[in-house]
Parts: C-alpha cells; structure tokens; sequence
C-alpha cells in the first residue's frame, strides 16, 4: 500500500494523512476548499508536533511532511492511488456523487474506502467496483485511537479485506473485521445508547453534564480500560448479571431524533470545543491547544496500557 489518497480534508481526513504517511504511505489530501486544506495543515503539524513531543514517536518530521501533498484537483489525488479514502460529511447523495467521479479518475485496481460512521455505502458505490469497494471506518483521533473497523462490500474479493488488515497491524493500528456492514459497528452503537441515557439523565435534571462526566471518569470508564465490558460482567458474576436483567428497575429511553439539551445549546452557538463552548466553557483557549491537551492525556493513557499485560497472556 504505496499511494494512499484521502478525500475530504476536514477533522477526520487531515488525521488520516497522518496516520498513513507514519505508515509509509505517500499520501494525497483533497479537498474543494483551500482554506479547509490550510487548516489540514496547521492541524497535522500539531498532531504530529505532539506525537515526537509527548508520544515518543522518532520518525523525522520533515519526512513525515514530504509525504503529505494537499491538493485541491481530485484527478490528481487520486490518478496514482491504490488505496481511495472517503472521509466526507455523512450525506448519501454527496458520496454517491463522489464515488462516479472517482470512478472515471482512479486506477482500475484501486481501494475504494469509505470512512462512513453509519451509512450503508456499498449501494452508492459503482458496480464495476464492487470487487475492491470496503469500509475503513476510524475514531477521532485516529493517530492515538488505534481501533479501525473494517467491512468488505458484498462483491470484495477474497482476500482483499485479510490483507488490508494485515496492513493496519503492521502499522500499529487495531483492526475489528466484520463479516457484513453493522450500521455503528459496535463502538458506535455503543456510544449512541450511552449518549441516550446520558442527555435523558441531563435533561431530566437528575446530573449535570460535569456530575455525568464524573461518573463516567471516576467509575465506568476505569473498569472497561482495564476489563472491556464482557470480561466485567465476568468479573460481577453473571448470575448477578442474570437477577439484574430480571428485576425489570431499568427502562432504555425511547429515541426521538434529537434532544432538546443539545438544541439548547446549538441555539446558543455554544456548538463545543471548535466554538469555545458546549456543555463546558473553554475560556480563549484556541481548539488547537485543546486538542492538543487531549491528545497529551490520550498518549499518558495508552502509554500506561500498553505497559499492562493482556488477559490472554495470564494463563
């Protein structure tokens, strides 16, 4: 996986570059707005600044850099590509769009990928490329965050799917195969019940969002870290596991599409860290310093898990 081209420049894509060009990989940014594709750069030399300051990465910068080529001409983003990354905004039409031009544009033989967080792209891809259409699905940052889903549309040939994993094991990412497209995967899913019951238990007043965050830091999130969630229910026995189901004291919320503690906020144009302020006020801290912050607890934690022996290892 040689030439790698990312098309969208925007929170996701300019992270990506990133993560390819530390994988090797000479790496082509598209995207239609030069500002946009300014800021990407801005962006990547934070991201990396951070990772050689604070993560221990030794690669030499200036080469990461020379491997990263911004560019506002998709033929020329992806005319050499083996490997085409999507990582635009979650709109059906706009993918499909994108995918007929890339078609007329990319290698026969190239990668068509698709970043989609919940989208079944497959159909909004073209036919003739079915054989080689996929999901690479990341988290934010995908530089620290090592999980990639990965699903093979239903025509990807055999094979293609084991090796692009193969590739991101290589490059020190974590790849989670799917046999068929699960809308969410599994962390998303998980992350979008969890944000159900968070807004109902702020809206209801019974925590605020500091008193919920807590909660999360200091309890829930210190045991899934070390346990994940299915070896803690081990760990609780799952006969308590069993009489907590049948007891019936909990109710999930029921969706509705929105919520109106989040509209609140939006009308109030405190749209989170990019805007200053969400559910917490950063003060004239810049996003890029704040970022920045996060990725330095980001790399303490995994430095730290890594440093833990695996439960498989124990036996």
């Amino acid at each position: 996986m040689d030439r790698v081209a990312i098309l969208g420049a925007g929170t996701m894509g300019h992270a990506l570059a990133l993560v390819h060009a530390l994988a090797g990989c000479e790496v082509r940014l598209f995207d239609v707005d030069r500002a946009v594709l300014d800021g990407a750069r801005e962006l990547i030399d934070g991201a990396l600044r951070t990772l050689i300051e604070d993560g221990g990465e030794t690669t030499d910068p200036g080469a990461i850099h020379g491997r990263i080529h911004l560019t506002p001409d998709l033929a020329e983003t992806v005319g050499d590509a083996d490997l085409v990354i999507e990582a635009i905004i979650e709109d059906a039409d706009a993918k499909r769009v994108l995918f007929e031009k890339l078609d007329a544009l990319a290698p026969d033989g190239a990668i068509f990928a698709s970043n989609t967080s919940y989208l079944d792209v497959f159909p909004l891809m073209p036919e003739a490329r079915a054989g080689t259409s996929v999901v690479t699905h990341w988290y934010t940052p995908p530089y620290l965050i090592d999980l990639v889903d990965l699903v093979p549309g239903p025509g990807c040939r055999p094979g293609l799917i084991e090796g692009l994993a193969d590739f991101y094991r290589r490059a020190g990412k974590a790849p989670l195969v799917f046999a068929q497209m699960v809308p969410g995967y599994v962390a998303n899913r998980l992350q979008a019940a969890l944000n159900l019951e968070i807004l109902r238990i702020v809206e209801e007043g019974w925590a605020s969002p500091r008193d919920v965050d807590f909660a999360i830091r200091h309890g829930l999130a210190e045991r899934l870290l070390v346990m994940g969630h299915m070896r803690k229910m081990d760990f609780t026995g799952l006969d308590m596991v069993r009489r907590g189901l049948a007891a019936g004291s909990y109710r999930p919320p029921v969706p509705t599409g929105k919520s109106p503690v989040i509209e609140a906020e939006i009308a109030r144009g405190r749209i989170g860290v990019r805007a200053g302020a969400g559910f917490y006020d950063y003060g004239d801290a810049s996003p890029e310093a704040l970022f920045r912050a996060r990725d330095r607890k980001l790399l303490a934690l995994r430095r730290f898990l890594k440093e833990q022996s695996d439960w498989d290892d124990m036996g």
